[in-house]
């Protein structure tokens, strides 16, 4: 099933779902000897990055620098759609909010800081809403 690209159905459709827990990005030069689960990670020449929760990150004495919390746009997105997430990250921006987004094959995750959950979540329902009345 291919995923939506249409930019107004993707702001309209995003139903964006605040993820319990707490989330930091981690580096590790090689994860042998460590047991952990995480939800994602990325390979760079520098390390590996893993997105973890907290609970892990400090169990396992990871550093990291910020606390995110993770919402999941619900929408089924294309790999290919344009625009989507540079919409959402405008977005958030003008209100000086952050966004790291993961990408997956069905659905966009956006990581924003602890503090800013709240807002950002607002802030995505109401950029919603205004793509209602342009929809195609």
């Amino acid at each position: 099933m291919a995923g939506e690209t249409n930019l107004t159905r993707l702001l309209l459709s995003m139903q964006p779902i605040l993820r319990e827990g707490e989330y930091v990005f981690c580096t590790l030069p090689d994860p042998s000897g460590h047991d952990l689960d995480p939800i994602g990670f990325f390979k760079e020449e520098e390390g590996l990055t893993l997105i973890l929760s907290r609970s892990q990150a400090e169990a396992a004495g990871l550093p990291y620098s910020a606390v995110f919390t993770m919402i999941t746009l619900s929408v089924h997105s294309s790999l290919e759609a344009v625009g989507f997430l540079a919409a959402i990250a405008t977005r958030l921006a003008s209100h000086g909010i952050s966004v790291n987004p993961v990408s997956a094959f069905y659905h966009d995750h956006l990581f924003v800081p602890m503090a800013q959950a709240e807002t950002a979540i607002a802030l995505l329902h109401k950029l919603a809403a205004e793509n209602s009345t342009s929809s195609p």
